[in-house]
């Protein structure tokens, strides 16, 4: 199964890799913000991901982390 992880504490919220995923399964938190006080951003249905890492490539601070048949 692959795996996508977030640096939840190091995300701004941009939204950036919610509109890169091909598979639509990456939100921000609308209920949770982390310590810089942001929404960040969450995996929505990891069975799903596809490991294409377009979340990864577009994210500004490389907070996100992609792993293949993990």
């Amino acid at each position: 199964m692959n795996k996508v992880t977030f640096k939840t504490d190091s995300c701004k919220g941009c939204g950036l890799c919610v509109t890169a995923c091909p598979k639509k399964i990456i939100a921000l938190a609308k209920d949770t913000l982390n310590a810089k006080g942001y929404h960040p951003a969450v995996i929505t249905e990891q069975e799903k991901c596809i490991a294409c890492a377009m979340c990864a490539m577009m994210c500004p601070d490389c907070v996100i982390k992609v792993e293949k048949d993990v």
